[in-house]
């Protein structure tokens, strides 16, 4: 596709830039949460998955997507574009569902507090780590592998390719399919999460408002934890926001694009495509303006204080 040299270098710029943040902002996460013990705890450990899951996204495929987005070619053979094509679908579901489990332990913890440490335990967690990472993993290399996504459309497939090409069509019944599974449906389910836990939240703020602390310490302790849970469910919830409004017109385009015999065009597809990578730019930036916990690591890691020894248990001298 030709372009004035400028829009270039602009795209390089922009994208370049959405790497550099996403590989970094995710490797704050990943160094913080791995070396402070005090962040040891269920909710941070999928915090910790999910920054794994973006940074993979940085690292591995939003290099390669930026020169097929920039030059409408592929360089990088015929069996690395599979590939490529695998782990995007992979780890941008993984990172989906990493969102979907942290709604629930956000649930428990503002909803079901006195039972919150009896249900979301570390084991717990691992099971949802995995669920996380292997069921998108399954999933995202068996359509792809087995071309079962292109049945009906290859005389589209075989226009739309071209030499040094690497696109990824879905005919409609695994656009739609996929669309549900990657979005739709953990998305709906979190939505009805969060409203339900701010419902209930708030209820609890105006229970709390309404009476004295007849029972002195215990009841203003009380008060402390709903606020910080409620913060925090605040803060997870505006990751939530800023997943569907990354990811809903890239779907929106996975579903209609086939209906319309693939007439979206590449400027329009790379458009929604890279709004939706930008999602695993934009979580560590929520983190570092809400989390103090956040800004607190990232100024040690800035100093590298992280190398003093003792330092994993110095958090809060920070």
């Amino acid at each position: 596709m030709d372009r004035p040299v400028s829009s270039y270098w602009v795209m390089y710029i922009g994208m370049l830039g959405a790497i550099i943040l996403t590989i970094v902002g995710n490797l704050m996460v990943i160094i913080s949460v791995s070396h402070f013990t005090q962040l040891h705890t269920p909710t941070n450990f999928l915090i910790l998955s999910l920054a794994i899951a973006d940074f993979l996204v940085g690292l591995m495929i939003m290099p390669f997507s930026m020169v097929r987005s920039v030059t409408s070619c592929w360089n990088f053979g015929d069996i690395y574009c599979k590939l490529h094509s695998c782990f995007d679908m992979m780890l941008c579901t993984s990172s989906i569902y990493h969102l979907f489990f942290i709604s629930i332990d956000r649930y428990y913890a503002i909803c079901h507090p006195l039972h919150y440490y009896g249900k979301i335990t570390v084991p717990v967690v691992q099971v949802c780590v995995f669920v996380s990472w292997s069921g998108p993993c399954m999933y995202s290399f068996g359509l792809i592998l087995s071309n079962i996504h292109i049945e009906g459309i290859q005389h589209y497939v075989a226009i739309l390719s071209c030499t040094g090409s690497c696109i990824l069509v879905l005919n409609r019944l695994w656009g739609t399919i996929s669309s549900l599974i990657c979005f739709f449906i953990p998305g709906v389910l979190m939505i009805g999460i969060y409203v339900q836990i701010f419902a209930i939240a708030r209820k609890q703020a105006k229970a709390l408002s309404n009476h004295t602390n007849p029972l002195g310490k215990e009841a203003t302790s009380r008060g402390t934890y709903m606020k910080v849970e409620s913060k925090a469910a605040r803060t997870l919830s505006l990751v939530i926001g800023a997943f569907i409004l990354c990811w809903l017109p890239f779907f929106a385009v996975t579903v209609i694009d086939p209906y319309v015999n693939f007439s979206t065009s590449d400027d329009a597809y790379n458009a929604v495509l890279w709004l939706g990578y930008f999602n695993s730019t934009l979580n560590p930036i929520i983190y570092a303006l809400f989390y103090p916990w956040f800004k607190k690591t990232f100024v040690c890691i800035i100093r590298g204080s992280i190398f003093n020894l003792g330092s994993s248990s110095l958090m809060t001298s920070v």
